[in-house]
């Protein structure tokens, strides 16, 4: 197995990932990161395996975001 496929492995714990504040006036970065991980309204919640593709993604935006273990 390649060192990329072992990175993507997935976790067995995933994580409840809930957008609590606005995309309005924030960089189209942050806009595209929300929406790759499925975020596409304000209090919406998704759950997404804990990998850490998706940990970068949440570093990203972590201060739109609020982050439990499902």
């Amino acid at each position: 197995m390649s060192s990329k496929q072992s990175e993507q492995q997935k976790s067995d714990r995933q994580l409840k990932i809930t957008l609590t504040r606005s995309l309005l006036g924030r960089p189209e970065k942050h806009c595209r990161v929300a929406k790759a991980l499925g975020l596409t309204k304000s209090q919406k919640s998704v759950v997404h395996y804990d990998t850490a593709i998706i940990r970068g993604m949440i570093n990203k935006i972590s201060h739109l975001l609020t982050v439990e273990v499902a």
